[in-house]
């Protein structure tokens, strides 16, 4: 460890504290040991994927899955338009799909039987029912955790697995990014959470003042490097205290979060907010991280609404979808077509999702907020649609169809447990794979089906 001067002279000078990296109250040094300890089993294909998680449930009516014919109630305000592929309409508000059609597909069967939010993201992100008790963190480990503990990274000072964005729920249940969860394991296998600034969600320190200055951010990295290698701290260090002011200064890891790099158009076109997470995740692939997930806000900015829990006490949905779907839709085809672009479309697979659909038939109440009647839906598992770009795939098809109200499959239902599949067995991990839970019991990574339409 660091010993006290040591850690003195960083503080001082607003140096990252390279011992103090927290992970629920988990140093980084801690949790390398367990890692040795726990051991790592190695997958070898160069893949990757980035899951934009849209917290709160997005409504299928409103962006993929659009039903003209229904009655207005369950219809809603917005009407489809045709895309690039015949058979894929999307939202009027999404016409940077409907001109990218061609490089993703959609999935409008998914369905499963949890209707709270913290229990579907479990039942979503791990294939399992069940939340802790007195928590809302799933009983099973998430597809993050899941990643992070079959693959070994790719490039040395970089986990295999990352969470970005935060969802601010409230003050019981504090802040974190659905997909991360350990589940039963230790906590030595929940992925780090990282900003577009490179800081993980941690008690690593920074100047204040100096959080949102790029440029000065990268100084402190270098100067941290020279510290280290001009006092040969190093040398006082054990292996894993080693290993964690690598991650913390690994030219890799610098270089993936220094948007400099990147051309300004193309930043600008990504824009602010979840925007920059979105590019910094294409940095985090292509650098060897191979599971970023994103927790995409339900607003123009991330607190302009709660997530998309589109309940009218929350939201009015005909007013906020015309300022949310314009951004998102920006960012989604951004994302996609830089991936294209690049020639990442054969390793890198985008999926974007939230826990659940909305309900087939609208509701107006008085908002809590505003006092006003508003126009929302409530939560809805029996029916939800996925979108899937690149994995070296077949895009430009729909899986799966609705009844008339958006309410049910009735045509190829999917289980989250397939998504899971597909997704792992795109990044090379033995879809047989068990691994023991706290009781020592091999559990299936998956009981899923890869969808045979998209592999």
């Amino acid at each position: 460890m660091l010993n006290i001067d040591q850690q003195a002279r960083f503080s001082r000078r607003g140096m990252l504290h390279a011992g103090a990296l927290a992970f629920g109250g988990l140093s980084l040094p801690s949790l390398l040991r367990q890692r040795a300890v726990a051991g790592s089993d190695s997958g070898m294909a160069d893949t990757s994927v980035i899951f934009l998680f849209l917290h709160g449930g997005p409504s299928q009516l409103e962006t993929y899955d659009l039903k003209p014919d229904a009655s207005t109630e369950v219809r809603g305000p917005f009407r489809p338009i045709p895309s690039n592929v015949p058979g894929i309409d999307v939202c009027e508000l999404l016409p940077k799909h409907a001109k990218s059609a061609h490089r993703f597909s959609l999935i409008r069967s998914c369905t499963h039987g949890d209707g709270g939010h913290f229990e579907a993201h479990g039942r979503f992100m791990s294939g399992n029912a069940g939340l802790k008790a007195g928590t809302f963190e799933s009983t099973h480990p998430q597809m993050g955790a899941i990643v992070g503990r079959c693959l070994k990274s790719r490039t040395r000072g970089l986990p295999a697995a990352v969470g970005m964005g935060l969802v601010i729920y409230n003050s019981q249940y504090g802040e974190y990014v659905p997909g991360i969860g350990e589940g039963y394991w230790s906590s030595a296998w929940r992925p780090p959470i990282v900003t577009t600034t490179g800081l993980p969600n941690s008690t690593l320190t920074v100047a204040a003042e100096r959080l949102d200055d790029r440029t000065g951010l990268l100084r402190q990295f270098d100067q941290m490097r020279r510290e280290v290698d001009q006092k040969r701290v190093m040398d006082s260090m054990d292996e894993f205290n080693r290993t964690a002011v690598e991650i913390l200064t690994a030219d890799k890891a610098r270089a993936a979060f220094d948007l400099s790099k990147e051309d300004p158009r193309l930043v600008a076109q990504y824009g602010e907010e979840w925007g920059r997470n979105a590019l910094v995740a294409r940095r985090l692939v292509e650098a060897g991280v191979s599971f970023v997930t994103i927790s995409v806000p339900g607003g123009v900015k991330a607190m302009d609404a709660p997530g998309w829990d589109d309940h009218a006490i929350n939201i009015d949905l005909p007013t906020i979808m015309p300022l949310r779907l314009p951004v998102y839709d920006q960012v989604v085809t951004t994302l996609i077509n830089d991936i294209y672009d690049r020639g990442l479309d054969k390793k890198v697979l985008v999926i974007a999702a939230g826990e659940f659909g909305r309900t087939p038939k609208g509701t107006l109440q008085p908002g809590t907020a505003t006092g006003k009647l508003q126009w929302g839906r409530d939560h809805w598992p029996g029916a939800q649609s996925i979108l899937v770009s690149g994995g070296g795939m077949r895009m430009g098809q729909v899986i799966g169809a609705t009844d008339g109200q958006a309410a049910y499959p009735v045509e190829r239902p999917v289980d989250p447990q397939d998504l899971m599949a597909t997704m792992y067995r795109h990044l090379g991990i033995d879809l047989t794979t068990h691994i023991p839970d706290a009781s020592g019991r091999p559990i299936a990574i998956t009981t899923g089906t890869p969808i045979r339409e998209l592999i």
